[in-house]
């Protein structure tokens, strides 16, 4: 899975990801410990060009009014798009973005099965990148309408596997050249693009346990710290 990661403010992104072709971008601020139900920034295709949109963590699907459901919608399983309830609407209408990103954090279980030790990961060779996404619109009943998105994740690789290591699965990272096939492409050409990211390519290391509470959201939390 894949429940907190890291995005750069819009000035970082805008110039690091030219090869999105972002006509329009909102302003935000960067965040060290994005958490679920938070908004953040997120690029779709639209008819005159892709634009970025803070969405909200967590999809809400069109048929549910504005109200998220019992279940966690933050990540969607790359098995399941195709037939879940919550991610076969967009999947179908191709509503595909990319969840801009800087690196992510996973958990991993220590030997004495009850602690979890936090890593921080990111790609060796993107400073930053797009997970790759589904998204949808829910009207609520007083008329708002609230956006929101999922990330797709995978079974893990043997890297990802090791540091995740109870649910074994890992966010589907895309490559610069697979961007605008995710948002353009067809559902086929979509689906080629979820494979594990690398392991070669990815950098990983243990940080403090702040990061488990949504609230800490500052730099320090990306600093390396030793596993006692």
């Amino acid at each position: 899975m894949c429940g907190r990661y890291i995005t750069k403010d819009q000035r970082a992104l805008e110039r690091e990801l030219p090869f999105l072709d972002v006509k329009d971008w909102p302003q935000f601020e960067a965040s060290y410990n994005v958490a679920p139900t938070q908004p953040a920034p997120v690029v779709i295709a639209g008819s005159g060009g892709n634009v970025c949109q803070l969405m909200r963590f967590g999809l809400i699907p069109f048929f549910a009014k504005g109200v998220a459901g019992k279940y966690s919608t933050i990540n969607a399983r790359v098995e399941t798009i195709e037939t879940s309830a919550a991610y076969r609407g967009p999947w179908k209408r191709q509503q595909c973005c990319l969840v801009l990103a800087s690196g992510f954090y996973e958990w991993h279980l220590l030997p004495d099965g009850k602690s979890k030790q936090p890593y921080f990961i990111k790609p060796a060779d993107q400073d930053s990148f797009a997970f790759a996404g589904l998204w949808d619109a829910s009207k609520a009943d007083d008329g708002t309408t609230i956006y929101s998105f999922s990330i797709i994740t995978l079974p893990a690789s043997p890297l990802m596997a090791q540091i995740h290591n109870t649910k074994r699965r890992e966010p589907a990272i895309l490559t610069a050249a697979d961007c605008r096939t995710w948002l353009g492409g067809t559902a086929e050409q979509g689906c080629a693009l979820l494979q594990p990211y690398p392991d070669e390519l990815l950098v990983a290391w243990p940080v403090s346990r702040r990061v488990n509470s949504p609230s800490s959201n500052d730099e320090k939390l990306l600093q390396p710290v030793e596993i006692a």
